[in-house]
């Protein structure tokens, strides 16, 4: 929660500048804060969804059979990190929902959009392959840092190795990022809300190029690292505490 709170204006702009109508039109700098409930309330339940089921499915697999094996580790994370966020989607696509077309509709507040969201459609879309990069690559850095120190990285080490992971990831998958983006913020009945995900890629590069594949991702990269120091850092720290 600290972490959405704290970067919400970055991710606000992030989703102004893939919308299909444009920065400016939809709402520039200002109300940079709007949406900020759905992701407040959406924040707790999210990222205890996603780490139980994530560290669970690391315990299970790793504990025998072929999965145990250390260089089947980033597999083992994979599988974890994709478990994790099916679990985790299951809350946070009807916040995001909520959240992106509140960001990007100054004239509604969160409770309007909220009841035309449930009225109209909602919209499932799972955001695995941000997972699939950034959390395999953050135990493989937490691994090889600590190796190379010869003992347990501290929590602020394994905030950078989230912040580098985090930073990764979100640029790889920003084309995703920007279809996720155009497929929440249509409205119901257009070719864009069906969820088709190439047709909306294409569509973009038609109109906008490789600019429009990668728009926004200066502060989705900025936010993303800054929020895998806080959110990884953090959550390092209070497991080592409470275990």
């Amino acid at each position: 929660m600290c972490v959405d709170l704290t970067l919400f204006p970055l991710d606000t702009i992030k989703t102004r500048l893939q919308s299909q109508q444009g920065f400016t039109k939809a709402g520039g700098f200002r109300g940079i804060y709007a949406g900020v409930p759905s992701a407040a309330i959406g924040s707790f339940p999210n990222a205890a969804a996603f780490f139980v089921t994530y560290e669970s499915t690391k315990s299970a697999l790793g504990a025998h059979g072929a999965l145990s094996a250390p260089h089947m580790a980033p597999v083992t994370h994979m599988l974890g990190a994709s478990l994790g966020e099916v679990v985790a989607c299951l809350i946070r696509v009807p916040t995001e929902v909520v959240k992106q077309r509140t960001q990007a509709s100054l004239s509604s507040n969160t409770y309007q959009v909220l009841l035309a969201t449930l009225r109209e459609e909602v919209v499932f879309y799972f955001q695995i392959p941000f997972s699939l990069v950034q959390f395999p690559l953050w135990e493989y850095l937490k691994t090889q840092w600590s190796r190379r120190q010869g003992h347990t990285l501290y929590s602020w080490q394994a905030a950078v190795c989230g912040a580098f992971a985090g930073g990764i990831a979100a640029f790889v998958t920003t084309p995703l990022d920007v279809a996720k983006t155009r497929i929440m913020l249509a409205k119901a009945g257009t070719s864009t809300a069906s969820g088709n995900i190439p047709l909306v890629l294409l569509d973009v590069w038609k109109t906008r190029g490789l600019t429009g594949l990668f728009s926004g991702t200066i502060p989705r990269v900025t936010s993303i690292s800054l929020g895998g120091f806080i959110f990884l850092g953090a959550y390092e720290k209070v497991r080592r505490t409470l275990l």
